[in-house]
C-alpha cells in the first residue's frame, strides 16, 4: 500500500514530526538513538504518523502486535478489564491471571505440576530463567560437591539487556560497556558437537532460542533441540527455551520448539513475551513438571506489576483471537507467500522463513559507502513500509499475524524499487561542500 503524496502533503510532511522529534531529543534518554517517526494511531496492519502518512507495518513492534493495531475484540476485552479492575499487586490474584496460566500450560502440553511465573517483558522472563538455573545448580551439586556454576548459551544469542539477560546475550557490543556481568555463562557454537564438548556435570542449564531473531532469523540446525534435550537430561542440566520472539504463533505454531520437542521431551522451562500480550507489556516463564517448578519458592523471586489483571486479560484476548481466527494457519500461509516472493526479487539472497518471522539477506551493491540494510529500511519507509535491518545486509520481517496476502504482495511489488533507491543512496558520490562566498 504505497502512499502517493500530493505536493501539499510533501511540503508539510515533516512539520508536526520535526517538532515532536525535537521534543523527544530534549526529554528522553537517547538509548534508542533518534526515532524515525512519531506514530499516532494504527488499524490492522497499518500505522499512521504525526503528519497523517500511512505505513504498512511489517515489523509489528518487533514481533509484538500479533493482532495488529486496535484489534476490536482485543480493545474491547482490555478496555473492559481496565474499567473493572486494574492493578492489585501479587498479594492477590485474579481470574484472568489464573485462566491465562492454565491456558499457556495447556497450549504447551505441560504435565501436572507445571507452573507459570508472569513478568513484564522478555528480559524479565529470562532473568527468572537465569535464577531458576542458579537454583538448580545449588539443588543438584556438580562432581566436586559444590553448586553447578555454568550456564551455557549460544554464540549470536540475544536474551535481553538487563544485567542477567545481558550475561546470556552473546553480542560483544552490547556486553562490553557493562562488564563485569554476572559470571558463569559460557557461549558456545550452535552445533551438536559443541554441546557434546561442553555439556557435563558442571553445567546447570542450557538456554537457546529456536530461531535467533536478532542474529538475522537463523534457525538452529535440524535435530539440535532433540540432541539438547537428550544431552541435558544425561548430564542433569536444565534445558531452557527462549520463545520470547518465536512464541505465540509467530512461526505458525504456539511454540517454535514444538516442531522438535513434544510430550515427554518438553523443555524444562519456556520463556515468553512479545506477542503474548498483543501490545500490552507481559512476559512469562513456564516451568515444566513439579520438580523444576519447586526450584523457586516463596520470596525467592517476584515482581510488582507482573501478571496484573489488564496484562493477563490482554494475553487471554490475544490467545483467543489467534485460536478463533485460525491465525496459526494464516501465519504459515502468508509467511510462505512472503518467503517465496522475496526469493524471486533480484538483489535478495538467502531467505529464512518460519511462519511470519522472516530474514532476508541482501546483495550489497558494489562500491557501497554506507551500510545497505539501514538504507533499505529508510527507502522502504519512504515508500510506505516499516521493516527492520538486523545487520548491514539482512532484513527482518515480523508483521502482524493478521497481515493479508494482498498486503504482502504490495510490499513484494514495491521491493525492487526500494532496493534501487537504497542502492543509489549508498553508492552516490557525496555532494561537495558548499564554498562560502568571498568577502568583498
Amino acid at each position: 500500500m504505497t502512499v502517493q503524496h500530493s505536493p501539499q502533503h510533501t511540503a508539510s510532511r515533516y512539520s508536526a514530526q520535526t517538532a515532536l522529534l525535537g521534543e523527544y531529543a530534549d526529554s528522553l534518554l537517547g538509548v534508542f538513538g533518534s526515532p524515525s517517526l512519531v506514530l499516532t494511531h494504527g488499524k490492522g496492519a497499518v500505522v499512521t504518523d504525526a503528519d497523517g502518512r500511512d505505513y504498512l507495518d511489517l515489523l509489528a513492534g518487533i514481533a509484538v502486535n500479533a493482532l495488529g493495531h486496535a484489534h476490536p475484540r482485543w480493545v474491547e476485552i482490555v478496555s473492559r478489564q481496565l474499567a473493572t479492575l486494574g492493578h492489585v499487586s501479587n498479594f492477590f490474584t485474579s481470574p484472568q491471571q489464573i485462566a491465562l496460566a492454565g491456558k499457556l500450560l495447556s497450549l504447551a502440553g505441560a504435565p501436572a505440576g507445571s507452573h507459570v511465573f508472569f513478568a513484564n517483558s522478555g528480559a524479565e522472563a529470562n532473568e527468572a530463567a537465569f535464577k531458576l538455573a542458579r537454583r538448580h545448580g545449588h539443588e543438584h551439586p556438580g562432581p566436586d560437591g559444590g553448586p553447578r556454576g555454568t550456564v551455557l548459551a549460544l554464540e549470536s544469542a540475544f536474551h535481553g539487556r538487563t544485567m542477567g539477560a545481558l550475561a546470556l546475550t552473546a553480542k560483544e557490543a552490547y556486553r562490553a560497556p557493562f562488564e563485569p556481568l554476572p559470571g558463569g555463562v559460557r557461549h558456545i557454537p550452535a552445533t551438536v558437537a559443541a554441546l557434546e564438548e561442553h555439556l557435563d556435570g558442571t553445567v546447570a542449564a542450557l538456554i537457546v532460542e529456536p530461531v535467533q531473531g536478532e542474529a538475522g532469523v537463523r534457525e538452529l540446525p535440524e535435530g539440535y533441540l532433540r540432541a539438547a534435550r537428550e544431552l541435558t537430561r544425561r548430564h542433569g542440566a536444565l534445558l531452557v527455551v527462549d520463545e520470547v520472539q518465536t512464541g505465540m504463533g509467530r512461526t505458525g505454531r504456539w511454540f517454535a520448539s514444538s516442531a522438535e520437542l513434544t510430550g515427554d521431551d518438553l523443555p524444562d522451562a519456556i520463556t515468553l513475551a512479545k506477542g503474548l500480550g498483543g501490545g500490552f507489556p507481559i512476559g512469562a516463564m513456564l516451568t515444566v513438571g513439579a520438580e523444576v517448578s519447586a526450584l523457586l519458592g516463596a520470596g525467592q523471586h517476584g515482581t510488582t506489576f507482573g501478571g496484573n489483571p489488564p496484562a493477563t486479560a490482554a494475553g487471554l484476548a490475544t490467545v483467543t483471537v489467534i485460536e478463533e481466527d485460525g491465525l496459526l494457519e494464516h501465519a504459515r500461509a502468508v509467511g510462505a507467500v512472503l518467503g517465496e516472493g522475496l526469493r524471486a526479487v533480484p538483489g535478495v539472497g538467502e531467505v529464512r522463513q518460519r511462519g511470519l518471522l522472516i530474514g532476508a539477506d541482501l546483495e550489497i551493491p558494489a562500491g557501497a559507502t554506507a551500510p545497505f540494510g539501514p538504507a533499505v529500511v529508510e527507502a522502504a519507509r519512504d515508500a510506505g513500509f516499516i521493516v527492520n535491518a538486523t545487520g548491514p545486509g539482512t532484513l527482518r520481517l515480523a508483521p502482524p499475524l493478521i497481515l493479508t496476502e494482498e498486503q504482502a504482495h504490495t510490499f513484494l511489488d514495491a521491493l525492487p524499487e526500494i532496493l534501487r533507491a537504497a542502492t543509489t543512496a549508498v553508492t552516490a558520490p557525496a555532494a561537495a561542500p558548499e564554498t562560502p562566498p568571498k568577502e568583498a
